[in-house]
């Protein structure tokens, strides 16, 4: 079986601020999505909209853009 390739990773540019390293802002995007899910309800189906909501809400809050995928 073929392994289906992994999804991009956000390219960040927090390197300026070495406080907030790249497995730090997953865990914070991973919990900010989650807290969206819970406000919506816990509806199952939505989790790429809270995902990148949540990674939006977040790198924006860094003054670091979003890339598109």
């Amino acid at each position: 079986m073929a392994r289906q390739p992994r999804p991009k990773v956000i390219a960040t540019a927090t390197r300026n601020s070495p406080a907030n390293s790249e497995p730090e802002i997953q865990e914070q995007i991973r919990l900010r999505a989650y807290q969206l899910y819970e406000q919506r309800g816990k509806n199952e189906g939505h989790e790429l909209d809270e995902w990148l909501q949540a990674e939006t809400e977040l790198l924006a809050k860094d003054g670091v853009p979003r890339l598109r995928h």
